[in-house]
């Protein structure tokens, strides 16, 4: 996953990251908590784990895309700031040193495809926490999954790159897939195809809540779209946060 597509996921990205990280500052601050070592759990192209890094704090970045990792290591170098990034997969993944707190931004749990997957991650996250540290993350609402993306199809372009992302909605499934086709110019000008295949998995917040407290997690909070409001029908994204 993310392999081919990392070579354009910066390039038509709408996101300003910075507010996520404002928003995981302000769940310290209203939790009386000050972090000094963070996991950045499904790291990606490193932006939130960089700007996290600039921040002060000690980062960690997994990923199991290499390829999302090496974008992700040349912008660390590249902004002066000293992070270890980790190839794992987020399932099964192991830190030597226990963590004041663990994000997963954008998604990334939705890519997990059953819930044993969500119970193992969790279990990992639980396991990589120092006593009483925060587990924040986000997922795509059913809404969002449902009809923002739904049976939609969006095209991006440049003068660098063109993308086809094709979504497809299966309520019985609780899946929305997305078929990306994009062409990348080369160094003559010549355009390279190429193709990636994903899914996102609908999970319920009575779902993971249960699975958060099977876990061992003490303390869960939900919030709405990078506020702290409740969940509406309509928010297109739900952020979790969880207590050690």
């Amino acid at each position: 996953m993310y392999n081919d597509f990392s070579l354009i996921y910066d390039r038509f990205q709408e996101i300003d990251y910075r507010e996520f990280i404002n928003f995981y500052i302000e769940v310290f601050n209203r939790n009386n908590y000050e972090p000094h070592s963070i996991i950045d759990l499904g790291c990606g192209s490193g932006e939130i784990t960089v700007l996290l890094g600039k921040k002060g704090y000690s980062v960690t970045g997994i990923d199991i895309s290499s390829d999302m990792l090496s974008i992700a290591q040349n912008k660390a170098f590249d902004n002066g700031v000293d992070i270890t990034f980790l190839n794992q997969d987020m399932t099964e993944f192991s830190v030597l040193d226990k963590a004041d707190a663990v994000i997963s931004s954008l998604d990334c749990i939705n890519y997990l495809p059953c819930l044993n997957d969500v119970k193992e991650t969790f279990s990992c996250v639980y396991e990589s926490l120092k006593p009483n540290g925060i587990f924040i993350f986000d997922i795509n609402s059913e809404y969002k999954l449902s009809n923002i993306l739904g049976n939609n199809t969006f095209v991006y372009q440049d003068d660098e790159a063109y993308c086809v992302w094709e979504c497809g909605y299966f309520p019985e499934d609780k899946v929305t897939s997305f078929e990306l086709n994009f062409f990348v110019k080369d160094n003559s000008g010549k355009y390279d195809r190429y193709f990636e295949y994903q899914e996102e998995k609908l999970y319920s917040l009575r779902e993971l809540q249960s699975i958060a407290e099977e876990a061992g997690f003490k303390k869960t909070e939900v919030f709405s779209d990078l506020n702290f409001e409740k969940p509406k029908q309509n928010s297109e994204r739900i952020f979790f946060v969880l207590r050690k």
